[in-house]
């Protein structure tokens, strides 16, 4: 009988194995034995019925290509074998899930969104707001006041086809019953209700097409700006307890900064004149990446940015004069929008065009050289420190792995020499090793099992390394800046969203979005990435965001969300 492929995660770590149905359980547990190094008589493999027995046929299983089976236990010698009891919750199956459920489980394919004729800028502007776990969970909260454009009962009647009967009156109800609906499917869902609201309240996405078929393509940049300028209206939360409560804007307190500002004339004489810089204070939701012939990074691109040419009237010269604005960063927001300014209006054709050159972008961005001098202060030794902790975590890390890839070897080895055995010898064979080892303590030798640390041992070296820097990092934070929950501390930023732009005009070609996967504490699930495009969802590697940097007409980045890293703490 043909191998099955399928998957066993032991450890948060997922195993692929070629199951054989004509062999018993006892020949799949020596397979895991060389994938995990835990001995056979110590796993826990658990099937639909029960546990896996040794003498079961692995026929009977009737294992499907991809199926995932979950195995339990540790090596002997290593921490946790208290884990080898009746787990705590009771194991349900895929094929017994219903949709909702299976859409919600771990490692779930999230649901696409149809696209309804040239509607991909919109898809991919949604998808990348839905990576906003603090967004999802403020629009669950989120109800319309009476004069919201509807009937807040009305809007809590999302259950009833697609978006209810009052979502299209609010553009914030109907993305909260959107978000609801997507985490309830994995099939591609049609934003028709969100649509309608976001044409509604902004007809300039009810465009038609010049020939006349359908709706004309719009700019996912521009959908962007609109519904984040909508939820910065309605997407209310409120901030301390009792009297001294106040309400404040999701978008204020997450996704804006603020710039700090100084605009001075250009022409000499308005200085000789006495005519004073001026200063001001600005919000920002998003930072402009200006391209031009010597802009090769990202961080060029910003830097352009910060700085522009303004004409208007001089109060000193009487007349219209030139001014240049500087500005720089005063807070930085948690979640951090970057805009590649790709499009210009052309006039030949009436369109906007694309600008193709090549732009890159780095997965972890230092905002710290846009900051004013004040914040300079404060972030860069959270920083400095903040890197001096990851590079320990990322030294104890190898030492770990190499250990691991050792003792790997060893099983391997070890296994060669038992794929010709019975089974019945293989069991002599492991009792054999076993007893040697016991031997070799007794002679004072190390036996395999004190070479290879537990997880537990690399936890504790690694706390007792760290913890004092750990300790450290939290006195060297602001109280002012610790207080606000919305900003980033380090000025350190991961890349969690990429919307892309396929085409050489912002009227025709193609959107998509990229989104970065949720490891929850999976190493193996760490730089995986979502790609959105309409309603197919694919798994893809870091290594294809790096593909994104412009250069011709193929996928290009025009929009990149990135979010604060998480500060170590020493708890």
């Amino acid at each position: 009988m043909a191998s099955i492929p399928v998957i066993v995660k032991h450890q948060g770590k997922r195993h692929e194995v070629e199951l054989d149905p004509s062999s018993n359980g006892e020949t799949l547990k020596y397979q895991l034995y060389s994938l995990t190094g835990v001995e056979p008589e110590r796993q826990k493999i658990l099937v639909k019925g029960g546990q896996l027995k040794d003498e079961t046929p692995l026929s009977s299983l009737n294992a499907k290509p991809g199926q995932t089976f979950m195995m339990m236990g540790t090596p002997a010698g290593g921490q946790g074998s208290a884990d080898l009891g009746r787990p705590k919750e009771a194991v349900k199956f895929l094929e017994d899930m219903t949709e909702a459920e299976a859409a919600r489980a771990e490692g779930a394919t999230p649901a696409g969104l149809q696209n309804l004729g040239n509607t991909c800028y919109l898809n991919s502007t949604l998808q990348t707001l839905r990576s906003v776990p603090e967004l999802q969970q403020e629009l669950q909260r989120y109800r319309p006041s009476a004069g919201a454009g509807g009937s807040s009962n009305l809007s809590d009647l999302s259950s009833l086809g697609l978006g209810g009967l009052g979502a299209s009156m609010d553009l914030t109800s109907s993305l909260r019953d959107l978000f609801k609906q997507m985490s309830e499917t994995q099939e591609g869902f049609p934003p028709l209700m969100f649509l309608n609201a976001l044409r509604n309240v902004f007809p300039q996405f009810a465009q038609r097409d010049r020939n006349g078929h359908g709706y004309a393509q719009q700019d996912a940049e521009e959908a962007w700006s609109q519904i984040v300028t909508q939820l910065r209206n309605k997407l209310m939360i409120k901030e301390g307890e009792g009297e001294s409560s106040n309400e404040v804007s999701f978008v204020d307190k997450y996704l804006a900064g603020r710039f700090e500002s100084v605009t001075e004339c250009d022409d000499p004489g308005a200085k000789e004149a006495g005519e004073q810089p001026t200063q001001s204070s600005d919000v920002f939701y998003k930072l402009d990446c200006h391209i031009g012939k010597e802009t090769n990074h990202l961080h060029d691109g910003i830097k352009a940015g910060l700085e522009e040419k303004i004409e208007k009237r001089s109060p000193t010269l009487d007349r219209d004069a030139v001014y240049t604005k500087r500005s720089s960063i005063a807070r930085l927001p948690k979640y951090l929008t970057v805009h590649f300014v790709r499009f210009f209006w052309k006039r030949e054709t009436q369109k906007k065009a694309k600008i193709m050159r090549k732009v890159t972008f780095p997965a972890e961005l230092d905002a710290v050289d846009f900051c004013t001098d004040e914040l300079k202060r404060q972030l860069i030794p959270i920083r400095d420190k903040v890197r001096e902790i990851q590079k320990e975590e990322l030294d104890i890390e190898r030492a770990r792995k190499r250990q691991k890839t050792t003792h790997q070897q060893e099983v391997e080895k070890n296994t060669e020499v038992e794929t010709s055995l019975e089974p019945t010898q293989k069991k002599k064979a492991s009792e054999e090793r076993k007893n040697a080892g016991k031997a070799a303590e007794k002679d004072g030798d190390s036996a395999m099992e004190d070479v290879l640390k537990s997880d537990a041992d690399y936890e504790a070296e690694k706390a007792a390394s760290i913890l004092a820097a750990k300790k450290e990092l939290s006195l060297l934070i602001d109280p002012k800046l610790g207080s606000d929950e919305g900003t980033n501390k380090s000025g350190l930023y991961e890349l969690r969203g990429v919307i892309t732009h396929q085409g050489a005009s912002a009227d025709s070609g193609h959107y998509t979005a990229y989104v970065k996967k949720q490891a929850n504490g999976n190493k193996e699930e760490d730089g995986k990435w979502w790609w959105f495009n309409d309603e197919k969802v694919t798994e893809v590697e870091a290594e294809k965001i790096e593909t994104l940097s412009g250069g011709g007409e193929s996928h290009s980045a025009l929009i990149l969300l990135y979010r604060a890293i998480d500060l170590p703490t020493a708890n």
